[in-house]
């Protein structure tokens, strides 16, 4: 591995990082306050190339690597939450699943406009009823001639009243004795007929972002519009995972990022005991730590992003990524209000939005304990990817610039 960054990746990071302190830093605690995400937000990382980043330039896309959407996750989430969330569903959980699985008309009728950033795509596979237990789910796709009829509801959806596809999972066989055979994939266009959704308030934190609910009642939709093969759906939703934890996990060591740069800041001007709160060595501690665990992360990530690149299947990688990097995260945000004291209580510092949003990140994308039994699994030599075989295409840039 070279850990070397490229010029333009460099110059990814700067674009970002300016956009997000230019555009984004002067508006996002009213948007906080408010829980309304900027109606510009979208439009201009569409405008700026950010949402198709890492698709190849002839799918609309800027042709990036993997490694470079990690870099953007990073920028993002440093700022707030919300922006990584965004990146998550519409290229992690949604557009690089068209990448890897879509036919080619597939790709021009959806990935396109998603890269060029014409239109958003979501994810749909948590329900009222079925979180970490997927094979539980409820929601139905019956055929019937040349379409599917879909009922279900689907909840905690990001982007659930912006954006213009779904990825929705629904049970299409269930007469096949193994319940991870029984669901299929499909590609759901917000505008049809049946469709119904809205926006989630009073969460905890990423209140300056979209979560809500989607329903499907009685919607048709074309056969055309299945990704992969029926009984696929499993499979599916666990490659949408893979990439779409590479980029929470690259978020949050984003996360850890800001709050250690705010807690040197507040050390280095709040006197206590006639000096520097940042000559105690218990505040010292606690920075330490912080620059621990975003050295650690920001590495993690690296490798996920070069595996990726190479086309190496790293569901193991990347779980680990995001367990460590989530859980590091809240931890740094929380000691980060240990150090403001009082005022880190109060919403007139940054520090307390980033306790509020890591805490999320902790459960979606597959909860703490789901991680722990995974990474359990894979030592104890339980668990065994082989038949789930569903890596992204490797990185080739002559391919992705062409």
């Amino acid at each position: 591995m070279d850990f070397t960054l490229s010029a333009e990746q460099l110059q990814v990071q700067k674009l970002v990082r300016d956009f997000c302190q230019k555009e984004v830093a002067p508006v996002i605690k009213e948007a906080d306050r408010t829980q309304a995400m900027p109606p510009s937000l979208l439009p201009r990382l569409a405008e700026l190339g950010i949402l198709g980043i890492c698709l190849p330039e002839r799918y609309g896309g800027q042709g990036f690597d993997y490694l470079t959407l990690g870099l953007v996750c990073e920028e993002l989430e440093a700022m707030d939450t919300s922006l990584r969330v965004a990146m998550s569903v519409h290229i992690g959980l949604n557009s690089l699943a068209l990448l890897q699985w879509g036919t080619e008309a597939q790709k021009q009728r959806f990935l396109v406009p998603q890269a060029k950033g014409e239109k958003y795509g979501m994810f749909g596979l948590t329900e009222p009823g079925a979180g970490s237990d997927v094979a539980n789910l409820a929601s139905t796709a019956r055929r019937d001639g040349g379409a599917y009829v879909i009922n279900g509801e689907k909840m905690w959806i990001s982007l659930a009243s912006k954006a213009h596809h779904i990825l929705w999972v629904a049970r299409t066989n269930p007469e096949r004795p193994d319940p991870h055979d029984q669901l299929s994939a499909f590609i759901v266009e917000t505008d049809q007929p049946g469709v119904t959704r809205g926006d989630l308030h009073g969460k905890l934190g990423v209140r300056a972002g979209s979560t809500g609910w989607v329903s499907c009642q009685d919607v048709r939709v074309p056969a055309e519009n299945r990704l992969g093969e029926e009984g696929e759906g499993f499979k599916i939703a666990m490659a949408c995972l893979d990439n779409g934890r590479y980029t929470v996990g690259s978020g949050a060591v984003g996360l850890i990022r800001a709050a250690l740069e705010a807690s040197v800041r507040y050390a280095q001007t709040r006197r206590a005991f006639g000096k520097e709160i940042g000559k105690h060595q218990l505040v010292q501690q606690k920075i330490a730590r912080m620059v621990r665990d975003y050295e650690l992360g920001r590495l993690m990530y690296y490798k996920v992003g070069w595996l990726k690149n190479q086309g190496v299947r790293n569901t193991r990688e990347t779980s680990l990524l995001k367990w460590f990097a989530t859980d590091a995260s809240f931890e740094a945000a929380n000691e980060a209000i240990q150090i403001h004291g009082a005022y880190g209580y109060s919403d007139e510092y940054d520090v307390e939005r980033y306790l509020r949003n890591a805490r999320g990140a902790i459960i979606y994308e597959g909860t703490s304990e789901i991680h722990q039994l995974m990474q359990a699994g894979y030592a104890l030599g339980y668990r065994e990817d082989g038949a789930l075989r569903c890596e992204l295409p490797a990185y080739d840039e002559q391919l992705w610039r062409a």
